[in-house]
């Protein structure tokens, strides 16, 4: 008797390698627009040479010939907006409106923090670090007037004071291990560590306490300062990426030069203006990165390991790729971690991949107590988020929160929990922006106040302790006759922008 043998169901990971390679035919329509775009601005292509020195650093040419007149508004969390001018003329940046008063707390290293701009004795006496470490823990005022700012950055120079007399600080990002400060003509200043080129101020210096000059032809708008690379973001979309090239070990082309080469001096990421995209936001994580464009495309590159790039394999890449599970979403945010990534689409739903050994995902328990738990595909957040529309998200080093249009505020990762949790020690006001840092978070609410929660050994929390909290505490040093309007966390420290109320 013949028996007929049925065929073996085949494995998960080969249907998706099929989904992958056989798109749905929209999806398909929408790659061939995309490849007619991108062949439309072929003729526009030129090759470049980026040479800097690392004594006498200089700008790089400019694009604006190669461009459209974009104006690309910095975030103040995750997300940036990008206007389009009818006028064909090179871009022209118009003066921000400066922040009433900038403050800073956490642990400064190598210069994080400007304590040179602070009130004096604002670190804390009993600090547990030494060395070049202090800690403030609790906010402090930067000094931001004219004198004590041209002073600061630019010190004895002559040439740099006179010639530069309208200076005020318009924005401060905190990163891993360094702080990027853009003022208001978009000129940006970086310090603090330079191990792996990730200041973009040469490979000389190793750390800097004094602001050094990033000069870029267009102004800034976002920095993404991560822990072994970083990133510029230009008012005109495009991207310049330094630090460090990854290697075989760690994952290469976290720069997205095509190549595992490191750059101690910013570059021009050529690959975006021959593919005629424009970068609207930028996230730097370990070994990788993460850029949205201006049409709602999600783009990874770098090293592939535990599924951080969002498109199955773990493979590098060397060049930003689209993650393609993500090609049907109109992403409008997106934020990422030391080795995970979330996306935020149109619709108030929050995508995640990558690392999952500490539930910094949000997709539930699974296997999140192995070290080893990772998705490789964009998964949405469900549990308590289901049903409901997410209006910001952010991500910390290993966990992560969003803020929903209700105004309430929910957290997850740290070995906490797997799941999206409503911090209800929050109910009675409504929260609109969350940041997140090392193990710790912040949360705005309507009425300008700050609240924080996590681990506070580095002050980060601002509460005039180095305490933890499992929930979130006002933080009372800010001035009651202000308001915080934006927030920025890195690693170890804290930087909010206040208005008068």
């Amino acid at each position: 008797t013949n028996h007929t043998t049925k065929p073996k169901p085949k494995p998960f990971f080969l249907c998706c390698s099929l989904l992958l390679k056989f798109p749905h035919p929209n999806k398909r329509d929408r790659r061939d627009m995309m490849i007619a775009k991108r062949t439309a601005a072929f003729s526009f292509r030129r090759s470049r040479q980026i040479t800097y020195s690392a004594s006498a650093p200089q700008a790089p040419p400019s694009t604006n010939n190669l461009r459209r007149n974009y104006s690309v508004t910095a975030p103040t969390s995750s997300s940036a907006a990008i206007d389009e001018s009818s006028s064909s003329s090179p871009p022209k940046v118009q003066p921000s409106n400066p922040p009433q008063n900038m403050y800073m707390w956490g642990t400064s290293k190598k210069g994080t923090i400007p304590m040179n701009l602070l009130q004096q004795d604002a670190a804390s006496s009993g600090g547990m670090f030494s060395g070049d470490e202090k800690i403030v823990d609790h906010p402090m005022r930067l000094n931001l007037e004219e004198s004590a700012l041209k002073i600061f950055l630019f010190g004895d120079e002559e040439e740099g004071v006179s010639a530069n007399n309208d200076v005020s600080l318009d924005k401060l990002y905190c990163g891993a291990s360094g702080t990027a400060m853009v003022l208001n003509d978009g000129r940006c200043f970086v310090m603090g560590s330079n191990k792996n080129g990730e200041l973009g101020i040469g490979s000389e210096k190793k750390e800097t306490s004094k602001p050094i000059h990033i000069p870029l032809p267009d102004p800034v708008a976002k920095a993404s300062l991560g822990p072994n690379f970083s990133a510029l973001l230009t008012t005109t979309g495009d991207l310049y990426t330094f630090g460090y090239g990854g290697s075989r070990l760690n994952g290469m082309g976290c720069l997205g030069q095509g190549n595992m080469d490191s750059h101690p001096t910013p570059t021009l990421v050529n690959s975006l203006i021959e593919d005629g995209c424009y970068a609207s936001d930028v996230h730097c994580g370990e070994y990788s990165m993460t850029v949205l464009t201006t049409e709602g495309e999600v783009l990874t590159c770098g090293s592939g390991s535990y599924g951080r790039l969002g498109n199955l394999e773990t493979i590098d890449q060397l060049y930003l790729e689209p993650v393609e599970l993500m090609g049907a979403e109109d992403v409008t945010q997106i934020a990422g971690g030391f080795a995970f990534n979330l996306a935020l689409n149109s619709g108030g739903i929050i995508h995640a991949w990558g690392r999952n050994n500490e539930g910094q995902l949000g997709t539930g328990m699974g296997l999140a107590a192995d070290m080893y738990a990772m998705e490789s595909l964009p998964r949405p957040i469900e549990g308590n988020l289901e049903g409901r529309t997410v209006t910001r998200i952010a991500a910390g080093h290993t966990h992560a929160a969003a803020v929903t249009s209700d105004g309430a505020l929910f957290t997850w990762g740290m070995n906490y929990t797997h799941e999206p949790k409503l911090e209800t020690t929050l109910l009675h006001t409504k929260i609109v922006d969350v940041a997140c840092g090392q193990n710790y978070s912040l949360a705005l609410d309507e009425e300008g106040r700050v609240y924080s929660m996590g681990k506070g050994k580095t002050g980060v929390l601002g509460l005039a302790s180095t305490k933890a909290s499992a929930y979130p505490i006002l933080v009372e040093g800010i001035p009651e006759e202000e308001k915080v309007v934006s927030m920025n966390c890195g690693w170890a420290h804290v930087a909010c922008a206040t208005e008068l109320k």
